[in-house]
């Protein structure tokens, strides 16, 4: 499964590119992840939990982070192991663009499954995968560049970091 699509984010590539290689913006990012530990030069250790279709499985597997072009681009690859469900791989490559305003952040997505993952058939791993990839980005330019409005960034669950925080951090 193939995928590509872009997204205008409200902060400078500088920015955009640092939360790339933060743990804890890929872990707030990634649905389902519930850990994720590491470094972005030694790679990241993460343990993800899905429900695709009716299989349902614990992932635990590996993220590296390569190709790095510093602030231009990078190569995100992930794999993981979920049990008796099979496994899950792929990789998106991410490339920053400066534009008014902010950065547009292109991306293409490859996953690859097995197991009893591949046995539901290509439209609903298709369908998945690309449901995936969009709520990673789409959380991405959340934790990046915040609420639209300030209410709303007083808002917020009590044990998840707030919208905004990484662009926050780094002001």
């Amino acid at each position: 499964m193939q995928l590509t699509d872009s997204r205008e984010i409200s902060a400078d590539r500088q920015t955009v590119y640092a939360a790339l290689l933060s743990p804890d913006v890929l872990q707030q990012c990634v649905p389902g992840c519930q850990e994720l530990t590491g470094t972005p030069e030694d790679g990241f250790e993460a343990t993800v939990v899905q429900k695709v279709g009716p299989v349902k499985a614990t992932f635990k597997g590996t993220v590296t982070i390569s190709n790095m072009n510093e602030p231009e681009s990078l190569t995100l690859s992930g794999e993981g192991k979920g049990g008796a469900a099979g496994f899950a791989k792929g990789g998106a490559d991410v490339r920053l663009e400066e534009i008014e305003g902010g950065t547009r952040l292109h991306y293409e997505v490859e996953a690859k499954v097995g197991g009893k993952l591949a046995q539901l058939g290509s439209r609903v791993i298709d369908g998945f995968a690309k449901k995936m990839a969009d709520q990673f980005f789409e959380n991405f330019a959340n934790a990046v560049e915040g609420p639209k409005d300030e209410a709303a960034a007083e808002e917020g669950p009590g044990d998840q970091p707030k919208e905004g925080w990484f662009k926050r951090l780094t002001s």
